[in-house]
């Protein structure tokens, strides 16, 4: 969260040495998909216990309402500016996170992984 807090506090944002065909939008899902990860296990208690369903749709929530936060916090960094559709990219990433190992714990259960 400090991480991202950071970047949004930079009044213009750096060039990254990314090819240009990764979009901003794109960029935002990378960034919430590693918060995302690190919220799910925090809120799993580590890497033991299973992802359950309603810890992903809490993660999902989370990152959208801390995507929204910090769209509000560029609001206040000229010459930054606010955009909904990186909320979107926000609730994305953060849900594939969670999603992403809430079925990577049905997967291993049933093979016995």
């Amino acid at each position: 969260m400090a991480l991202i807090f950071g970047l949004s506090s930079i009044p213009e944002v750096p060039t990254l040495p990314v090819p240009r065909a990764v979009s901003d939008k794109e960029l935002h899902t990378l960034l919430y998909f590693g918060f995302g990860l690190l919220l799910t296990r925090a809120l799993s208690n580590g890497f033991g216990p299973r992802v359950t369903l309603t810890t992903a749709i809490l993660v999902t929530l989370l990152a959208a309402l801390y995507g929204v936060s910090d769209e509000f916090h560029q609001w206040f960094v000229p010459p930054r500016q606010v955009d909904a559709f990186d909320v979107v990219a926000d609730t994305v990433g953060g849900a594939l996170a969670g999603f992403g190992l809430y079925a990577w714990g049905i997967i291993r259960s049933r093979h016995g992984l």
